[in-house]
């Protein structure tokens, strides 16, 4: 990478696109061109324009047609928080909730899942049940575009290399329409799709199926249709004989690949089982079943990031300034770094780990402008004008932070490579939660991988740091 540039609008976005002849490439989350451009996979991107912070873009709104619209800049995370979502596009809030890890899903954004076109990526199979579109901008104007002829095969869209994806948009669901997002993977966070499902059904009178969309993700080179299922369903109830023959034409309808996370054969049965599922869920009206009522984000509300007021371009020998830990830094070197090593390497903060470069097991977690992420899938940029917290800042003086004394005084470290990680997220959730229940604190760390502990021991220091915040509230 030669150079990193932070816009202020997407109108300089799309006129910087257009002028470096397809050797830059428009990035907000980053968490997967960061980590194609750490693996050695794209030399070909010289030039990243961050849109991050450009003000007012992560909206999610509705219009007077019935549309609900998200911005460029919606992170999961704003979906899984959004009751706009929860109750117009339940199956996009619970796919969304699916992604990752709440680091992960702090900075990745629902336009970038949708661009980087994978699959098995978790929300482009609820938006292609929604019936979603997408606006693309360019130099040369704009289009809209259905998402269902948006890809042409795996990782391959329509946009062309100077275009910006700027909007998304789909039909609320009314109250006669129910859905539900089912996803099967080999664990239960961090997990790339095996299959995923989508299921919306109207019903009409005496609960008749007027209408159905069933799509299915990570069973063909791009997110498909169950087109029979959904002919057949029209005009039915969903009976038990029904939901059987619905998943039968759904097993019908995949055509996967035999790969590492499954053989095609057990994708087949997969599917038949998702759809059975998803269309018992809805009938029996319980969809929301799985998804939580008090989401766990890793957020602080009081810190929030800031709007950048002018466009910041960081090549080599232009400093980033930033705030590490209350301290002012001016680092002249490290801009085409992660944030990870720009903290270790050039700040010589060495407290954050890098465990897997990959965004998989947490131990680089730390607070940026209010959000808990992966430092290791942050452009080093990104740190200029901005408010950062790793391990090392959260002691005060000699006084350590509650969560890193219930760590010693529950035994909660052993080799203590991970536990940095395991801190911070802590530390995000209390600041979030002052009064944690336990499935909370497992949600907090489910982007924390451990070696060592089998994870007893720091759910219930966490836990001790919560009761020791609230008993000094009292």
């Amino acid at each position: 990478m030669q150079e990193y540039i932070s816009v202020s609008s997407i109108e300089q976005a799309v006129d910087l696109l257009a002028s470096y002849n397809g050797s830059a490439r428009i990035i907000a989350g980053a968490t997967d061109l960061l980590l194609e451009i750490e693996r050695g996979a794209r030399k070909d991107v010289g030039t990243l324009i961050d849109i991050s912070r450009v003000k007012d873009e992560d909206y999610i709104t509705p219009d007077d047609k019935g549309m609900i619209h998200l911005g460029p800049l919606v992170a999961h995370n704003d979906c899984v928080a959004s009751s706009l979502i929860q109750q117009k596009a339940l199956p996009l809030a619970q796919a969304a909730w699916e992604v990752g890890s709440p680091q992960i899903r702090n900075r990745g954004t629902i336009a970038g899942n949708l661009i980087t076109a994978s699959p098995a990526n978790d929300t482009i199979t609820p938006l292609m049940a929604l019936g979603a579109e997408v606006t693309l901008a360019s130099v040369r104007g704009t289009r809209v575009i259905p998402l269902r002829e948006f890809y042409t095969g795996v990782r391959k869209t329509v946009m062309e290399p100077d275009e910006v994806l700027t909007d998304i948009a789909f039909p609320a669901m009314h109250e006669s329409q129910h859905g539900k997002y089912h996803k099967f993977a080999l664990r239960k966070a961090q997990a790339i799709s095996v299959v995923n499902i989508a299921v919306i059904v109207e019903f009409g009178a005496n609960g008749i199926v007027s209408d159905a969309q069933v799509t299915l993700g990570a069973v063909a080179p791009t997110i498909i249709h169950a087109a029979e299922t959904e002919e057949y369903l029209i005009g039915k109830q969903l009976t038990p004989d029904v939901i059987d023959k619905a998943s039968q034409l759904t097993a019908q309808a995949a055509r996967p690949i035999n790969d590492i996370r499954g053989s095609a054969r057990f994708r087949r049965h997969i599917a038949k089982v998702l759809t059975k599922r998803a269309l018992a869920s809805i009938q029996n009206g319980d969809e929301r079943k799985g998804f939580p009522s008090e989401p766990v984000l890793l957020k602080n509300p009081s810190l929030i990031k800031q709007p950048l007021i002018e466009t910041y371009k960081i090549s080599h020998g232009t400093p980033i300034k930033t705030m590490v830990n209350g301290k002012e830094y001016t680092v002249p070197t490290g801009y085409e770094k992660s944030l990870l090593r720009f903290l270790r390497e050039e700040l010589l903060l060495i407290g954050s780990k890098e465990g897997c470069t990959e965004g998989e097991c947490g131990a680089c977690t730390v607070i940026l402008d209010g959000e808990a992420v992966m430092s290791c899938l942050v452009p080093a940029g990104r740190a200029h004008m901005a408010n950062i917290t790793t391990i090392e800042g959260l002691t005060q003086g000699d006084e350590l932070h509650p969560v890193q004394q219930a760590f010693i005084e529950k035994d909660a470290v052993q080799c203590g490579y991970c536990t940095p990680g395991f801190i911070m997220s802590g530390a995000a959730l209390l600041q979030e939660k002052a009064n944690p229940t336990r499935e909370m604190v497992r949600q907090a760390i489910t982007g924390n991988l451990c070696r060592c502990t089998g994870y007893y021991k720091i759910v219930e220091a966490i836990e001790a740091a919560a009761k020791v915040g609230n008993d000094e509230k009292t």
